[in-house]
């Protein structure tokens, strides 16, 4: 009992002390970006509302960060508020809604508050490349990562005129770097960007800080990805408490890192844990962000490919409709995310013996996949795969036909 009073008093701490460097930070920031603007609207200024909001958003609770921002920005737009005031609202609102899953407005919000932060500042601001980092994860968020690549590219260049390159401030910017080569498949390169960042947070944060664990969970998602389970599985070891002691158990900040442990139990067959890991993300993201984000799609695939694995076919017939369904309506069909839910999709076609309607998801996945991510990505081999199975598939029904 009294380990437990120390556990819930530790978490309470740890949240207090996110609310607490939030709201300093924002108001610092504040400060420097808008601080002269003091009208009020029933006792808040734009940077007290943006302030509240930071403090919802730190801990994920988009949805009750939302209406404080967008009160902001009504606010700003109203009393005529400068263009750095006006640029960190819309910044903030395009973050929630990245976060939220609403992909274009976000790219809206964001592309408006780039254009007035650069008349506000100037273009090689390091306020600057911090918004073309939000820019450039909305992008990746669509699968556009062409697109994103300039933008961090062009974020790092304003950083290195501002800091030296193995400071902590340019650290999250490698870190995404990272994270974008990671999805186009360049493994090598984005464990080298990782490794880089995680130097300079451990010199910095220190290797038990929350955003030094996440990085070193986002690595442990890449070594999963080569093959590297028990480098996998030794990093989210280090990862997992950290969160839990900030966040608790049950939070959905924790969804990336279960779902990468739910990769490593299935690379061990262990499905029964993997299972209940993405069981655990799926109730989670439903209930926090909702039916319709395109995470709770990609758990949807990823319990699918679990199913299929596992040779379940009535569990994974449900559950891959319901992830093309909602990737499809939250990211479009031309997705690389939506791509590899044709995949499962197609792969439970051809067990079911309806290889027309396989062959067609394949054709979709496999011209998406090569667009957006190349002929040589590991999801392009899959498909391939499946295509394989599906043609060998077909010409023993040829034979079974000729012979009868």
């Amino acid at each position: 009992m009294k380990r437990t009073k120390a556990l819930l008093a530790e978490q309470k701490a740890g949240k207090n002390i996110i609310v607490v460097l939030v709201c300093t930070l924002v108001l610092l920031n504040a400060a420097a970006a808008g601080g002269k603007t003091s009208v009020r609207k029933k006792g808040f200024s734009c940077n007290g509302l943006r302030s509240m909001a930071r403090v919802y958003m730190a801990y994920g609770d988009y949805t009750k960060a939302q209406p404080f921002v967008e009160q902001a920005l009504s606010l700003a737009k109203k009393t005529n508020a400068s263009n750095s005031q006006l640029a960190s609202c819309l910044i903030d609102l395009a973050y929630v809604y990245e976060k939220q899953g609403k992909l274009p407005l976000a790219e809206e919000m964001c592309d408006m508050g780039l254009r007035l932060q650069e008349k506000a500042y100037y273009k090689t601001h390091p306020y600057v490349a911090m918004t073309l980092r939000i820019l450039s994860t909305i992008y990746q968020g669509q699968g556009k990562y062409r697109q994103a690549r300039p933008l961090l590219d062009r974020a790092m260049v304003i950083m290195k005129k501002n800091h030296p390159t193995d400071e902590q401030v340019v650290a999250p910017f490698k870190v995404d770097i990272a994270n974008l080569l990671t999805a186009q498949g360049n493994f090598a390169e984005a464990e080298t960007y990782f490794l880089q960042a995680i130097e300079s947070l451990n010199k910095s944060y220190g290797p038990k800080h929350l955003y030094t664990a996440g990085v070193l969970g986002d690595l442990a998602g890449l070594y999963m990805l080569q093959g590297r389970y028990d480098e996998a599985e030794k990093l989210i070891e280090q990862t997992l408490p950290i969160q839990e002691k900030i966040y608790g158990c049950e939070h959905h900040l924790l969804t990336p890192t279960w779902l990468t442990m739910a990769g490593i139990y299935q690379s061990k067959k262990n499905y029964a844990q993997a299972e209940t890991l993405l069981q655990k993300a799926l109730i989670t993201i439903e209930k926090k962000q909702g039916a319709e984000h395109p995470l709770t799609g990609r758990i949807l695939s990823r319990l699918g490919e679990l199913y299929l694995a596992e040779k379940q076919y009535s569990q994974a017939d449900d559950v891959c409709r319901q992830a093309v369904k909602v990737l499809e309506n939250s990211l479009g069909a031309d997705n690389d995310c939506t791509a590899m839910a044709f995949n499962n999709l197609a792969r439970l076609y051809i067990h079911q013996g309806k290889y027309s309607e396989a062959q067609e998801l394949c054709q979709k996945a496999l011209d998406v996949l090569e667009n957006t991510l190349g002929r040589n990505h590991p999801n392009v081999v899959k498909v391939l795969e499946t295509i394989a199975q599906l043609n060998s598939r077909t010409e023993k029904t040829i034979k079974v036909a000729k012979l009868h």
